[in-house]
């Protein structure tokens, strides 16, 4: 079979190629000499290159296997040239398969240097035109005709090559875009959990090498398990119109050339709604996003993404007052929780624009380099209690290691304290928090993870510590060698065992601080600061595909993630870096997700119990206010978990909803909440509120909302 492609190939390119630029030719000029051609007759050259070509080819070319399994009838077209310097340079191809190319362009590289065309002496260029009609067997047996030798002087050679640079625009053109750019690329896939529930069984069958807790993931990582570009092929719809393909189908703006490609998609986060809380004077709510987000590779190892947010909004009564309590120095109203700082609106709307975006590099398959503005997460639970995405967007550099049956992340961020305590002269206070996360895969079940983390401040000791830089230490170290309050380090444990390619079991211990003797004693010690997560999946259950159920269990410690200088809490944007309660609560979460072709449903129910700070002044209890001072605790011994104004809430949701581009996420859905909170104490701001809250709309899945906290 082999000798019958090769004698194919042979036939087309024997039968292709021809020049293209049309020169008269004359007595003075010579062709290039192919390797091998340097003793035969002048007369005799052009035949002894076309056929050094050609065998160059048969020995080089070799056919993709996705052209003959596809059954691809077609064309590619090549055009290329000999330079003045005798080099083979290829200057574009028009295919429909990027294989195709990507094999042409593998043949022109190893192609040798030659001694160029001339003229009257001098080193000419001439250019040729290859195309090949696919399936092979499509190419009729033809003579070979020899091209005009398109030669000139030295002066005519340099206006022909101003001549071709006077048209370089002309010739960049875009070729057929193919989705799987993107899902081979070093992109991350956007985190939203309705999103990543699409893959996750996918990725934690029994025996794969994969390490799910370390999140934004790669496309190219998920794609080796979860075949993007043919799922989305199956959900394709049969749209012949330029806005149904747009709408359905496809990115708004696609464009692919030689070694580069990038996407530009509008989109929108759009939701009206109405709830009952009866303190509101308007129960209408509403949110207005909108936004444009580009994405691109330029060759194979480096990717682009950035993202624009338009945003005004009016929600619950109860989500408004969480984010005005989360308001910053400066005078503006509130945080929007993991969006930003908010201004304020017409009639106490919030107006909250956002902006993120990062690089990707991958230079080989160990390493991956990205810096920009973002979020990470850490964990494979809804919540996470060492690293969440629940704080506004920060800069971030981080680095991917994957070798063996490891995989290491390390990030460095530049995050804020914006509270009025802290500013000075109109600017927010810098911190900085230094993670390491190494996940390590036992054996085909089991998966065992350690995290570490240090929060410094830029008026501790002058700024950044230069020794948190290094990749490796035990942070924890640090802290003791820049001094008791010198920084703010944690430590964590992730573990995953899996009992079949159905169900998992998944936890995260966190370790603010620890005395094995205050623990062992059972004096309740306030410096036992710590938290336990357990949660369990069930993928296809109950022999249901797509259905997946979920429970977990979490539960922190008063004066978790606070410390005696309330500026190295581990917050960022007055929120929390891990879970949005922040300490000091207990907390069970059910879950459902169901999806069948592009529609999809989601139900949860979250009962939760908090500490909540009393009505004793400038006491603090340990719990969701992570800003005050450890030195203000009411004990040394004696502190309970749920201290304080104890608060029980209630939140269930549902949402159903419509895939209406698979290629953009875009959703619409139909979205009621109903959240039930209610304390021991009244209090300006903790009391008993019920609300319903109905909202439909359509949104670009980009990011996650917690309207659960």
């Amino acid at each position: 079979m082999h000798k019958y492609v090769t004698l194919l190939i042979s036939i087309l390119v024997v039968a292709s190629i021809q020049a293209q630029i049309n020169v008269n030719p004359s007595e003075f000029e010579k062709y290039p000499i192919f390797p091998g051609c340097e003793t035969v007759a002048v007369a005799e050259i052009p035949n002894c290159f076309n056929s050094k070509l050609i065998q160059f080819f048969i020995d080089k070319f070799e056919m993709p296997s996705r052209v003959n399994e596809e059954q691809y009838q077609g064309q590619m077209v090549m055009l290329f040239e000999v330079t003045t310097k005798g080099e083979f340079k290829l200057l574009n191809t028009d295919a429909v398969y990027v294989e195709l190319k990507d094999e042409a362009q593998k043949v022109f590289d190893q192609l040798p240097k030659i001694q160029p065309a001339t003229y009257n002496g001098e080193p000419a260029y001439i250019q040729f035109s290859m195309p090949v009609k696919i399936p092979l067997s499509r190419n009729a047996i033809q003579d070979f005709t020899t091209s005009e030798e398109n030669t000139s002087k030295k002066t005519e050679t340099n206006a022909l090559e101003a001549q071709a640079a006077s048209k370089e625009l002309e010739n960049i053109k875009s070729g057929v875009f193919e989705r799987k750019v993107q899902y081979e690329s070093q992109l991350n896939i956007p985190f939203s959990h309705e999103v990543y529930s699409r893959f996750d069984k996918a990725l934690n069958q029994i025996g794969v090498n994969t390490h799910t807790s370390s999140r934004p993931f790669l496309y190219d990582v998920v794609n080796n398990y979860h075949n993007f570009d043919s799922i989305v092929s199956t959900l394709q719809l049969d749209k012949k119109s330029w806005f149904g393909r747009k709408f359905f189908n496809e990115h708004m703006i696609r464009f692919q050339g030689d070694g580069y490609w990038f996407t530009i998609n509008p989109g929108a986060d759009l939701a009206l709604g109405t709830e009952t809380d009866d303190r509101k004077v308007e129960n209408l709510t509403y949110n207005n996003t909108r936004t444009v987000f580009i994405q691109g590779g330029i060759g194979n190892k480096f990717s682009f993404y950035t993202a624009l947010y338009e945003s005004q909004g009016r929600f619950a009564q109860y989500y408004n007052d969480f984010a005005r309590s989360l308001r910053p120095d400066g005078g503006n109203p509130a945080v929007i929780p993991g969006r930003g700082i908010a201004a304020e609106g017409r009639g106490g709307d919030f107006d909250y624009p956002v902006a993120e975006g990062y690089v990707s590099y991958t230079p080989n398959k160990y390493f991956n380099f990205q810096a920009g503005t973002g979020q990470q997460f850490i964990g494979d639970g809804y919540r996470s209690l060492l690293l969440s995405d629940v704080s506004a967007n920060y800069p971030f550099f981080k680095i991917n290691t994957t070798i063996w049956r490891l995989k290491y992340t390390n990030t460095w961020s530049s995050i804020k304290d914006v509270r009025p305590e802290v500013t000075a002269d109109g600017a927010f206070t810098n911190k900085f928090a230094v993670n390491h996360y190494l996940s390590y895969n036992v054996n085909n079940k089991l998966n065992i993870g350690l995290f570490e983390s240090v929060i410094s401040a830029s008026e501790d000791n002058g700024g950044f510590d230069a020794s948190l830089l290094n990749p490796i230490i035990f942070l924890r170290n640090v802290e003791f060698q820049r001094g008791s309050r010198g920084g703010n380090a944690l430590i964590g444990l992730t573990g995953k065992y899996k009992f079949s390619n159905n169900i998992n079991m998944y936890g995260q211990l966190v370790i603010d601080e620890l005395r094995l003797s205050e623990l062992t004693s059972g004096n309740q010690n306030f410096r036992n600061k710590h938290g336990i997560q357990l949660g369990v999946k069930y993928y296809d259950a109950f022999k249901v595909s797509n259905l997946t159920l979920q429970a977990e269990f979490n539960q922190v410690r008063p004066y978790t993630f606070s410390n005696n200088d309330p500026l190295l809490s581990y917050t960022n944007t007055n929120q929390p870096l891990a879970h949005p309660y922040g300490a000091n609560f207990r907390e069970f979460i059910a879950i459902a997700r169901y999806r069948t072709d592009r529609w999809y449903g989601n139900a949860r129910i979250i009962y939760g119990q908090r500490g909540f700070e009393g009505d004793i002044d400038d006491v603090f209890f340990g719990g969701n206010n992570l800003f005050g001072s450890e030195d203000n605790r009411p004990s040394d011994n004696g502190i309970e978990l749920l201290q304080g104004n104890r608060v029980n809430s209630l939140y269930a949701d549902l949402e159903v909803g419509y895939l209406i581009n698979p290629v953009t996420n875009l959703k619409a859905f139909i979205n009621p909440i109903f959240r039930d909170f209610s304390s021991e104490m009244q209090t300006d701001t903790v009391f008993d509120t019920s609300t319903l809250w109905f909202n439909v709309g359509f949104r670009t899945d980009l990011f996650n909302w917690y309207f659960d906290n």
